[in-house]
């Protein structure tokens, strides 16, 4: 049997599923493979007119299968049809070719041309970028006032980014979060301004020159997070001598007279047990006497 009368017995078999409410499909994917199977032409395609059928029967399944595999096989028969048409448009755009070469050419040229002169034009501009460019005289005024306080002690970082640019990436960065010059904005400008002119603090301003600190990230950055090294240890000490406070703090602890002093002998003693070890230790007990005022402790 040839290709073409196989297809014709599919297809009324095929034409017998297409209803509309889907039914009586069970068979429609087993046919749609062998399909896929016969060595099928533009002349089978053109004589059978196999591929409104398929397209019929994939508008009515509700099978998921039969409607991927309708779809492929009518991709693949599309492909004979453009085939085709382009053989056939091959001799009348021929004649065409030749002239509409030349004039593509010229197009060409002058494409680049202008290209060149585009390039040329933007090389003097090359700050600020024309994507975060801006005639807001507030936001001008904050990105001079951020050059200036990068530059305060005049150092040059040969291969880095300039004052200029940099300042600029930091000011985009803090516009770009609030979206606007009120207050917030102001306030973010004026503590990077502040700590990037720090005389105490070079450290962030010699991070943020040489790429270590990001303008996205100092944007962002808390005051304790950029305060000099100084102030660090300093907020350092106070956090740990609150700790120890709270630690060896005796007022509110237990009255008790189960324990004697070792020094005046009494028992009038008041005690706090703090876990000063690991969880899974036990606590300390700190002891005061409360006639001589002596200290000790025990575990």
């Amino acid at each position: 049997m040839s290709a073409e009368e196989e297809v014709m017995r599919i297809q009324k078999k095929l034409n017998k599923m297409t209803s509309s409410d889907g039914s009586g499909q069970e068979q429609a994917l087993d046919l749609l493979k062998e399909l896929q199977t016969l060595d099928i032409n533009l002349d089978v395609l053109t004589k059978t007119r196999i591929g409104m059928t398929v397209n019929a029967l994939r508008k009515s399944s509700k099978d998921e299968e039969v409607i991927s595999l309708a779809k492929t096989l009518i991709k693949n028969w599309k492909k004979f049809l453009s085939g085709s048409n382009n053989t056939s448009k091959d001799s009348s755009s021929s004649s065409k070719v030749s002239s509409k070469k030349d004039s593509k050419e010229d197009k060409g040229r002058e494409e680049k041309d202008r290209d060149k002169d585009r390039d040329s034009k933007k090389l003097p501009n090359q700050f600020p970028p024309s994507s975060s460019s801006t005639t807001d005289a507030v936001r001008l005024k904050c990105r001079e006032m951020l050059v200036a306080a990068l530059t305060v002690d005049k150092e040059e970082f040969e291969g880095c980014a300039s004052a200029e640019e940099l300042a600029e990436e930091l000011e985009e960065a803090i516009y770009q979060e609030f979206k606007n010059t009120d207050m917030r904005y102001k306030n973010r400008i004026r503590s990077r301004i502040a700590n990037l002119k720090d005389a105490k603090n070079p450290t962030l301003r010699t991070n943020f020159r040489i790429g270590a600190i990001t303008a996205a990230r100092l944007a962002v950055m808390t005051a304790e997070e950029m305060a000099n090294d100084e102030i660090k240890q300093l907020r350092e000490k106070f956090a740990k001598e609150a700790i120890n406070d709270a630690q060896l703090a005796t007022v509110q602890g237990t009255k008790t007279d189960l324990l004697k002093c070792g020094k005046c002998k009494k028992r009038n003693c008041t005690y706090n047990q703090i876990q000063t070890r690991s969880a899974d230790e036990p606590m300390t007990t700190f002891v005061m006497c409360n006639e001589c005022g002596n200290r000790w402790k025990f575990c």
